[in-house]
């Protein structure tokens, strides 16, 4: 059966396959045509990887009981005739549980057992550690097997009340009500497994989708990773909440600790109203079912902060069993299809706007570099036909005295060498310093002073005071980032305007800056972290390795946003002395050539004619070029075939 969800995201996977045919075509046509050179290649490597390497995360937050499994089931898995990820009564993903498609290795799940918290590394370090994780295979046309290995997300031990402690289930001084019950061993129920990574080649999952599920309040907040990296980077968030009961006090405690955006505009999050088939009486009329469902939605909204249409009622359960038993009046009623057209058409349709809109601006950049390369190739050939033409009808002293003119040119051209080897070494320290200023152990530097404030155990009421005092050291790092790049830019313009009036070359510093969102950035991570610790942590902080867990997240997004920001920067540099090597090496070339073309000229008058003639054919080969290429360029950013739209779903009681 098709869902919006599934022609939105098929269509963007084919997309992003004829992109990738296209731009392997592309440069093929580059390299047979010798304008394929070190930053063209690395432009289109990083298209390349840009979009197949694309991710689009959606995350399923709630407190227990609240459905994620089972609408997880009913969007994208209903195919396999059953449930996949364990739904039903009480209590069921106890670990956060990650479900992508990596080709590089097995059908598989792997489990990171909840031991490991008793050490250092953050969750994205274990990832580096095959070794630490228990794997089991799964047998992908085998959906009872499947259901089985999934079904261990939800296991279970009990440990001893010090050993609940030591792992964040259990924190003396918190509220009874959010402490896990204590049986008559003195025992707790704590999950079996830290964290579940399942890879399976969904349909789905291979064209990039991530589904994240993640446990209750509990789980969530013992694990700040989740909460300051996995959750906030997500594309899309979906926050359940049961349509019986409305917005509970731990939904409230949820929604504010982990999930409320930060811009009012922010389109990422949805709420799902699930379980309206609890609000389904024989007693009551549809629309007085209707109407109460709306209330909900309603109040909902309000309470959380929310329009009233990022609100959606549904029943999981119902559109799972609706889509299994091909039950079209089932499936309306439940709600399902407006969930999930809201999720392709806002959340989706959003972020693959931004990634498309960030491939049309490398394609724009790479277009940039070659259209550069044909204008020097133009050029140089403007300069030999308005040197030939020149030629016409004079004896053959006037010849002699223009090759005697080149030479001392192409001696003066020589000396430029030194020149641009000089700019090139004042560029390469400088660019050096910039990137150790943005490397991973400048940020560990930077991060120390925190580290050892907050290493000691016992309440640490100045933490959230000494997160600020770092994020303002970060500004400053930052700054001073900014200060020095701006630096280096000024220096390429001064040194490149200079070139261009000694040795008359066309120089131009790349438009684009790399380090104008690198503040942003900055500031969008220090509002989570601020906001996380604002929300009454204390007793949490007060755990030495929950603190340093905190700290370790923080440093592995710093170092990804800082690293992103380093790479710009340096395919800026590189950019930039790749279009001077190019002009240099056409430049050399031409006086070649020249001094070639003159030397024939000399032997055989009939050689001029041939010569304007071969100039003329290039100009016009340079022309097609520049035809082809923008002809290419637009294809690459052709929107894929519009699918047909589905009607509209309400959900309307089945009684």
């Amino acid at each position: 059966m098709a869902t919006p969800f599934n022609a939105q995201f098929d269509q963007h996977g084919s997309w992003r396959r004829d992109f990738a045919r296209q731009l392997h075509q592309l440069r093929d046509w580059l390299s047979g045509h010798e304008l394929l050179d070190a930053v063209v290649d690395e432009r289109l490597q990083r298209l390349q990887a840009q979009v197949r390497g694309d991710k689009v995360t959606v995350a399923f937050v709630a407190e227990f009981s609240r459905g994620k499994s089972e609408l997880i089931n009913a969007v994208f898995f209903a195919g396999y005739g059953r449930r996949l990820m364990p739904a039903g009564a009480g209590r069921t993903t106890m670990c956060p549980a990650e479900l992508g498609w990596d080709e590089g290795l097995e059908p598989s799940l792997r489990l990171l057992p909840i031991e490991t918290r008793e050490h250092a590394p953050s969750l994205a370090e274990w990832r580096l550690r095959p070794e630490a994780w228990q794997q089991w295979p799964l047998h992908v046309d085998d959906s009872a097997q499947l259901a089985e290995m999934l079904a261990k997300v939800a296991e279970t031990r009990r440990v001893p009340l010090s050993q609940a402690r030591a792992w964040g289930f259990w924190q003396d001084e918190a509220n009874p009500n959010e402490q896990p019950v204590v049986d008559a061993l003195g025992l707790v129920e704590v999950p079996m497994w830290r964290h579940a990574l399942v890879n399976l080649p969904h349909p789905l999952l291979r064209e990039g989708l991530v589904i994240l599920d993640t446990p209750g309040l509990n789980a969530v907040g013992a694990e700040p990773e989740l909460t300051v990296n996995l959750i906030p980077q997500a594309h899309a968030v979906v926050f359940l909440i049961a349509a019986d009961t409305g917005v509970t006090q731990s939904d409230l405690s949820v929604w504010r600790e982990h999930l409320r955006p930060s811009d009012s505009a922010d389109l990422s999050r949805l709420v799902v109203l699930n379980k309206i088939d609890t609000l389904w009486d024989r007693l009551s009329t549809g629309q007085q079912v209707h109407a109460q469902i709306q209330r909900q939605r309603t109040l909902s909204a309000q309470t959380l902060g929310l329009s009233v249409e990022r609100v959606l009622a549904v029943s999981a359960q119902k559109g799972l069993v609706a889509k299994i038993g091909n039950d079209d009046a089932l499936l309306r009623a439940s709600g399902l299809m407006g969930f999930e057209q809201a999720l392709s058409e806002g959340i989706m349709g959003q972020r693959q706007s931004v990634l498309r809109a960030a491939v049309a601006t490398g394609v724009a950049h790479l277009q940039t570099e070659v259209v550069r390369r044909l204008t020097i190739r133009q050029r140089d050939l403007d300069d030999q036909m308005a040197e030939l033409r020149s030629l016409r009808g004079k004896n053959s002293t006037v010849i002699v005295a223009m090759r005697a003119r080149i030479e001392p040119e192409q001696a003066e051209f020589d000396a430029s060498a030194a020149r641009i080897q000089a700019l090139r070494s004042v560029q390469t320290r400088m660019l050096q310093n910039l990137l150790q200023s943005l490397g991973a152990q400048a940020i560990e530097a930077r991060l120390a002073t925190l580290r050892e404030s907050l290493a000691r155990g016992g309440l640490k009421i100045g933490a959230r005071k000494a997160y600020v005092t770092t994020f303002e050291e970060l500004r400053g790092a930052v700054d001073q980032v900014l200060a020095e790049a701006a630096e280096l830019q000024q220096m390429v313009v001064a040194s490149f305007r200079a070139l261009n009036a000694e040795f008359s070359f066309s120089l131009q510093a790349p438009a684009s800056w790399p380090l104008q969102d690198l503040a942003r950035d900055l500031g969008q991570i220090e509002r989570g972290y601020l906001h996380y610790l604002g929300l009454g942590h204390a007793l949490q902080l007060a755990r030495a390795d929950y603190s340093q867990r905190l700290i370790r997240a923080l440093a592995e997004r710093l170092t990804g946003v800082f690293g992103a920001a380093g790479q710009e920067l340096a395919l800026w540099s590189q950019s930039a002395m790749a279009q001077l090597d190019a002009q240099w090496k056409e430049r050399k070339r031409s006086f070649t050539r020249r001094i070639e073309a003159v030397d024939r000229i000399q032997l055989a008058a009939s050689s001029l004619v041939e010569r304007i003639a071969e100039i003329d054919a290039a100009e016009q080969e340079i022309a097609a070029l520049m035809q082809q290429l923008a002809q290419r360029c637009q294809e690459l950013l052709e929107p894929p075939a519009a699918q047909p739209a589905l009607a509209e779903q309400d959900p309307t009681p089945v009684i």
